[in-house]
């Protein structure tokens, strides 16, 4: 008897240790789309909710869909609904058609946002190969090479912008129900933040910015492009076309939506009227839900919220932009006859601070220099592979790296894992390609040689780089060894642009705010507005220098060749050019009078202005 008593406490205390089991929430219904409810509909809805002996009331006012959400406890009173509780229960069965928190069933730590709740719709798009996929493509790419923290991956990036994307449109829900925001709308702006980075390949931008357009230069092609294919091919890959329309989505209307919010208008053409409304899947007065995933108008939008936080953390770096500010003054207001999300007039200087946030990110690790070299080095291991990688797609086609993109089931198995591919085939085809990533790992890799700055915006070709190169080859100054032979081949020309997310433009030229004293009325604060202390300019570019050969001989003369090449196109000086070539850079006239005159020039004013001060004393 006793040991059956110790079982049952054993079995007792073996249930309370237990991990509690996924809350399922419960069958999905098909209200989310209750604004288009007629009167007998709204009713119909009160007698599922167990309120049929109030559906008269409702009958009898006329109230539709679109009348829901402007009910409140003392309108229920002045239709005659007298008791307490039956008019709070009315509210908290209408209030549940807009908000959809009690359908979260699962709850993920993470280490940005802490423990976020995730829909049970978003998880069965999670819980497939397609979004999985994302777990084995580096966030930040060749960076994770310099940065030992940057380990972190799309998945977890794709994970948090689509929490942020439901913080931002709940927040907006919440705040002003008059915009009439439904269930429908806050599933697909969630979906839409969790999808949008799928298109991504190995090693992340690597992928489509520096491979793609050389591996296949006639075609123009984005990670965006992949992302809209990638969705498509999850849904009906899975068969989750069903499992939308279970949970309430409309289709095709709402994966129109969901793609829209992605990569901007569908099948629009560069003429087409920039007044006329381009959107499909939601109509004008809902324009601002196209601002929350990917902001095409100021840039300011969750997934940057995301990773801006993420990528600081993992880094190292701090980050001065605290979203949950913009979270707690976002509002829509009316400009030009569009809703757009507006700012809280005193977050103006916040938002500057997000951009020089992201300014500092790319000059610090997205464009460090060993990270773009070794990114360089992968793309010509990948390009020198491309020919002799198969991979198997649909109908059992083979693709290569860069025809993988066409075929959405090939693209789905390129991942990171590419590299180790690569480094560990025997195909003798693969030896240039295994070589170059051997290097990368015995941090064998090509040398900087410095950066300087054009005297104007350029936008140069790949021809055009190919041609530096060989300038620089050939811009040999004399102090040179002449044992030294160095050849077009041996240099790489990169141009890097800087800037706050709008080439030359102020992105918060269109950001548009609010006051305090007017919610409603939407204002725009120019830079002098703000501060003295802001940047004069919002874009700048850089040329940078490498050199293949990394004996000391060759990376001495290759420096010389580099600041020549700089003098000779009337290029900034680079900043170590007075040490690796001293007899050189006093030759440029420019070169020896730049700050050191502004800085006397500056000096006299600010005497002058000391010595107008001290007669004014005076004489006073």
């Amino acid at each position: 008897m006793d040991s059956r008593k110790r079982v049952r406490d054993d079995q007792a205390l073996a249930d309370g240790c237990r991990t509690p089991e996924k809350r399922v929430s419960a069958a999905p219904d098909h209200d989310s789309d209750f604004m288009r409810w007629g009167v007998e509909e709204t009713c119909e809805y009160l007698r599922r909710q167990g309120l049929e002996e109030w559906a008269a009331k409702f009958r009898e006012q006329k109230i539709n869909g679109i009348g829901l959400r402007y009910l409140s406890e003392v309108e229920l009173e002045k239709m005659g609904i007298r008791p307490v509780g039956v008019r709070l229960q009315i509210i908290h069965s209408l209030r549940k058609l807009w908000h959809i928190s009690a359908e979260l069933n699962k709850v993920l730590n993470d280490p940005i946002h802490g423990h976020i709740e995730i829909h049970s719709l978003l998880i069965r798009i999670i819980d497939t190969p397609q979004f999985q996929r994302l777990r084995n493509i580096k966030q930040l790419g060749g960076t994770y090479y310099v940065f030992p923290g940057a380990s972190h991956n799309r998945f977890e990036h794709s994970i948090g912008v689509g929490y942020l994307a439901g913080q931002l449109v709940q927040a907006l829900n919440e705040r002003q129900p008059e915009l009439l925001i439904s269930r429908r709308d806050i599933l697909c702006v969630q979906i839409a933040g969790l999808c949008h980075d799928l298109g991504h390949g190995p090693f992340s931008h690597m992928f489509d910015r520096m491979f793609m357009p050389m591996a296949r230069p006639g075609i123009t092609w984005k990670h965006e492009n992949a992302s809209l294919d990638m969705f498509d091919y999850l849904v009906s890959d899975n068969g989750l076309e069903p499992v939308f329309e279970q949970y309430g989505l409309k289709l095709p209307e709402d994966l129109i939506f969901i793609k829209e919010q992605i990569a901007g208008p569908l099948d629009s053409p560069a003429s087409a009227n920039k007044c006329k409304w381009q959107y499909r899947g939601r109509p004008e007065e809902k324009s601002f839900l196209y601002e929350i995933v990917a902001n095409k108008r100021n840039g300011i939008d969750v997934d940057k919220w995301d990773y801006l936080a993420r990528d600081c953390h993992h880094l190292g770096i701090k980050n001065n932009f605290d979203y949950c500010r913009f979270l707690s003054f976002a509002r829509v207001c009316d400009v030009d006859g569009k809703k757009h999300i507006c700012a809280r007039d005193k977050e103006v200087a916040d938002l500057y601070d997000m951009f020089h946030t992201r300014n500092c990110l790319h000059r610090r690790a997205y464009q460090h220099r060993v990270g773009n070299i070794i990114e360089t080095m992968l793309t010509e291991a990948m390009l020198k592979a491309d020919p002799y990688i198969q991979i198997e797609g649909s109908e059992e086609k083979m693709f290569t790296l860069s025809t993988a993109i066409d075929d959405m089931k090939a693209y789905c198995k390129l991942t990171d894992h590419i590299f180790e591919q690569i480094l560990y085939s025997s195909s003798p085809e693969l030896a240039e390609s295994r070589e170059i990533l051997n290097n990368i790992l015995h941090r064998r890799l090509y040398k900087c040689l410095g950066q300087t700055q054009p005297n104007k915006q350029l936008k140069p070709s790949q021809l055009d780089l190919d041609n530096w190169a060989a300038e620089v080859a050939k811009s040999r100054p004399e102090s040179v060894n002449p044992d030294v032979d160095l050849r077009p081949e041996d240099f790489l020309v990169t141009v890097i642009d800087m800037d706050y997310g709008m080439k030359e433009e102020n992105p918060i030229n269109n950001v548009h705010f609010y006051c305090k004293n007017d919610p409603t009325k939407a204002i725009q604060i120019r830079k002098n507005q703000v501060s003295k202390l802001l940047p004069e300019c919002f874009a700048e570019q850089l040329i940078r220098v490498s050199c293949k050969k990394t004996d000391e001989r060759s990376l001495e003369a290759a420096r010389k060749h580099f600041v020549q090449w700089c003098m000779d196109n009337d290029f900034t000086k680079p900043q170590d050019g007075d040490v690796v070539a001293p007899e050189l850079t006093p030759l440029k006239k420019s070169w020896s009078e730049n700050n050191e005159g502004e800085d006397s020039k500056a000096g006299s004013s600010s005497a002058e202005n000391r010595q107008k001060k001290v007669r004014v004393k005076f004489e006073m």
